[in-house]
């Protein structure tokens, strides 16, 4: 999990294919905003004979007042993705509720609600690069592919938006975070932004290049709050490893000849990655691999490719299984490098996507199934949860920590036992150790006594018993790690959660949280409405005369 990339089946990626298949198109309706940015827009978007509202509302805060963190009390840009006609009341009624975010109240015709901030280091630097006729200096830029950053995407309910569940099977939005990622308008509300600062410094300033229009993306940053949102919703995990590991099967299993032009474009792509990597050499990762140590890595493999196209070998073994060949090769070399291999094999295989994208919708209730006997309970644990006997809880290093929500950060976070305040609320998101209990009172229960019964005498268990009974053919439901213990690694499956989104760029700045990008390298709003969703996984930096 904490080498995952993202694939041609994460959000982002998914999303952009269907609206360039449709050709989504987007209009700025309305743009009342002042020269230092603070305003409001709209942009209406088109979908077939559907449209929804992106409605925006910018403002400049001090930078004392800006924060990523989900506790601020105000954003430089608020927004709301709408449904139905946009009046003046309604303007009204977002304008003063939208910025409020966690204290304002939405409408029922509201899906999403965002928010997020200008970069510190990096809009008003680019503002005045295009001010003065120029490009941004991508030495200067660094690592960094944004000069807006997102800080939390608000849906189904939340605040009163609207409940996914009443949008209909034909409703373009159905699909599970096609809602949330249409907020790809931000970017493009990053752009019309900067440029428009620009031209109030400079009415001739330049805008932005094509290349610098198309790397450009989001900045995001994710911390603890994400971490138990997997155990919470294990249907929702299996669903999001089975699009990752049922098209990687496919593609495996498949036969491959050197000359094929599938072959080819794993080469090119392969040859991309490791120019991608290895522009990154220095960008902080740890505890991950370094991008430039995986650049070398991915040459091992683009090479091993390069004779298989040569020669039908590979390291020297005639095959026509070359995808498998290359997906063990890589394990051997890494988990990093088997992430990026496994991406590019999928990404050559697109003939199931429609079927992937359908795994996403799934039922998330828990039930006890009480006529179940425990000898049967018993063979369920033996089978599905063996991998909990890794942990002695006993050990209290692998109890060291509870999670709780914070009452100040509003959100998930981690304390440690006996010396933080809140083990009175931990969350129940102990699932190696809940098992733990249950199979030690399940030792001393008769085989033929049922579920029904034993819960009578241990009621505590019913959470457990339920997540066990309702998971038993749900392969990928549980992430196979104690999020009690002492050295449990948060970034692990944030980065996973983080993959599936489609986000890049992975910066940890600690073991707790980390930033990342969104969207660089995407189509733009006109590439969508044309049907280009073409080739944007690695996008390079923009060269220096871009």
């Amino acid at each position: 999990m904490g080498a995952a990339r993202y694939t041609r089946h994460s959000f982002a990626r998914s999303f952009l294919r269907t609206a360039a298949a449709e050709n989504w198109r987007v209009e700025r309706e309305r743009w009342d905003v002042d020269a230092d940015g603070r305003g409001e827009v709209v942009y209406r978007v088109v979908i077939g004979a559907r449209e929804v509202r992106f409605v925006v509302f910018s403002t400049t805060l001090a930078e004392s007042d800006r924060t990523d963190r989900v506790i601020a009390k105000a954003w430089d840009v608020t927004a709301a993705l709408i449904e139905g006609p946009l009046t003046e009341s309604r303007s009204s009624a977002l304008r003063m509720q939208v910025p409020r975010q966690e204290e304002g109240r939405a409408d029922d015709g509201t899906l999403i609600w965002t928010r997020a901030n200008r970069s510190a280091r990096f809009f008003d630097y680019v503002a005045d690069r295009l001010s003065a006729g120029g490009q941004p200096d991508i030495k200067t830029m660094g690592d960094a592919a944004y000069i807006l950053r997102s800080t939390a995407f608000y849906s189904n309910g939340k605040f009163g938006l609207a409940d996914f569940d009443r949008l209909g099977a034909d409703h373009p939005l159905r699909q599970p975070y096609r809602a949330h990622m249409l907020t790809w308008l931000l970017r493009e509300f990053s752009y019309d932004l900067v440029e428009h600062c620009a031209r109030a410094r400079n009415p001739r300033a330049a805008r932005l290049s094509g290349d610098w229009r198309r790397y450009l993306g989001l900045g995001n940053a994710t911390g603890l709050g994400m971490v138990p949102y997997v155990v919470n919703h294990p249907q929702v995990l299996d669903a999001w490893c089975a699009t990752r590991e049922l098209p990687l099967a496919h593609a495996l299993a498949q036969t491959t000849a050197p000359g094929g032009p599938r072959i080819h474009r794993t080469r090119d792509l392969l040859d991309r990655a490791t120019l991608y990597f290895g522009e990154r050499a220095d960008m902080s990762t740890a505890p991950f691999v370094t991008c430039g140590e995986l650049a070398s890595q991915l040459a091992v493999l683009r090479d091993l490719l390069s004779e298989y196209i040569g020669s039908g070998t590979v390291g020297g073994t005639p095959t026509d299984h070359a995808w498998r060949a290359l997906h063990d090769r890589a394990a051997s070399i890494g988990a990093e490098a088997r992430g990026v291999m496994d991406s590019v094999i999928v990404e050559v295989h697109p003939e199931l996507d429609t079927e992937v994208e359908e795994l996403l919708c799934c039922d998330q209730r828990l039930a006890v199934e009480p006529a179940q006997t425990c000898a049967e309970l018993r063979a369920v644990l033996r089978d599905r949860y063996a991998w909990v006997q890794r942990f002695d809880f006993d050990d209290p290093d692998e109890q060291a920590h509870f999670w709780f929500s914070s009452e100040n950060n509003e959100e998930p976070r981690r304390g440690r036992r006996g010396v933080d305040p809140g083990e009175h609320v931990e969350h129940p998101i102990d699932v190696a150790r809940s098992v733990t209990a249950l199979e030690r009172d399940l030792a001393s229960a008769r085989d033929e006594t049922t579920v029904a019964a034993f819960l009578v005498e241990h009621p505590l268990h019913r959470g457990i018993v339920a997540r066990v009974q309702t998971l038993t053919g749900v392969p990928y439901a549980e992430a196979h790690d104690n999020l009690l213990a002492r050295n449990f690694l948060p970034l692990n499956l944030q980065r996973f959660q983080l993959a599936m989104y489609g986000m890049d760029n992975y910066m940890p700045q600690s073991t707790d949280w980390l930033r990342v990008t969104l969207y660089s390298g995407a189509p733009r709003a006109e590439d969508v409405a044309a049907g280009v969703d073409d080739d944007w996984i690695f996008t390079r930096k923009p060269r220096k005369d871009a």
